[in-house]
């Protein structure tokens, strides 16, 4: 089983073909897109991906605002999972029972930045919620805004909090999937427009019961014919996670 989660940048825009012709590459079972809103091109990508049959979607999607929202597509029947506590905000938290032959729950974050103020309030009710989970086997992905000091930065950006919500899901039973498989390894996952510098934003969380099954964690970015640029398609790479049975 092959989940990819990829923030495609403002909604896609007049990039959604190509966007959508990577996605087929990748032949994922399950996506998770950051990023997405309720504007046209959104919803037409929605479209493109049920035509290679993924089929079965969840969105956060408020109608009445184009913001950056969530989009869960899968080739398996997806419910929406009602969790207890807190919540993280609505439009960048998105929970689904994945109704495979092996089922697992898969909740897409897409955390704010730290200048937005709400950075550190969403990470806190993350990391409570794995720490209370009884729901079976289950992966928090997506683009955290969040990483390791020293180590998934080029430049100094990441603190103490951060490192200490990292610790702390590890410590609760969910850690940094990439990190498992590769300790020091450096990737990037989006450069800084001014600077260039690189840092790794986006991350899979599989907990104890879901950690048997993880085979392989990569990091790749979509690509367009006749294009060398790196940001082609959107600023960021895609997370690529596969799961045995």
């Amino acid at each position: 089983m092959r989940i990819v989660s990829w923030n495609i940048r403002a909604g896609g825009g007049r990039r959604i073909n190509d966007i959508a012709d990577q996605l087929r590459r990748w032949r994922p079972d399950v996506v998770t897109l950051s990023e997405f809103r309720g504007t046209a091109p959104s919803q037409e990508l929605s479209s493109l991906l049920r035509d290679q049959g993924l089929i079965h979607q969840r969105s956060s999607v408020d109608a009445r605002r184009s913001s950056n929202c969530l989009l869960l597509a899968s080739r398996w029947p997806l419910r929406l999972a009602g969790l207890r506590g807190r919540q993280p905000e609505a439009r960048r938290w998105l929970v689904a029972a994945v109704g495979a032959s092996q089922p697992f729950t898969l909740a897409a974050m897409h955390v704010p930045n730290q200048v937005s103020g709400r950075k550190y309030p969403f990470l806190d009710a993350v990391l409570t919620l794995a720490r209370r989970w009884r729901n079976g086997p289950a992966i928090f992905i997506g683009d955290t805004n969040s990483g390791r000091m020293g180590l998934d930065e080029e430049s100094p950006a990441f603190t103490q909090r951060e490192e200490d919500w990292i610790d702390g899901m590890e410590g609760a039973g969910w850690p940094d999937a990439f990190r498992l498989l590769h300790p020091r390894k450096r990737a990037y996952t989006w450069y800084s427009p001014n600077a260039g510098n690189g840092f790794r934003l986006d991350q899979a969380f599989p907990n104890r019961e879901l950690l048997p099954r993880l085979r392989r964690v990569r990091y790749v970015w979509g690509t367009v014919a006749g294009s060398e640029r790196r940001d082609a398609l959107s600023d960021h790479a895609a997370l690529i996670v596969d799961l045995g049975d």
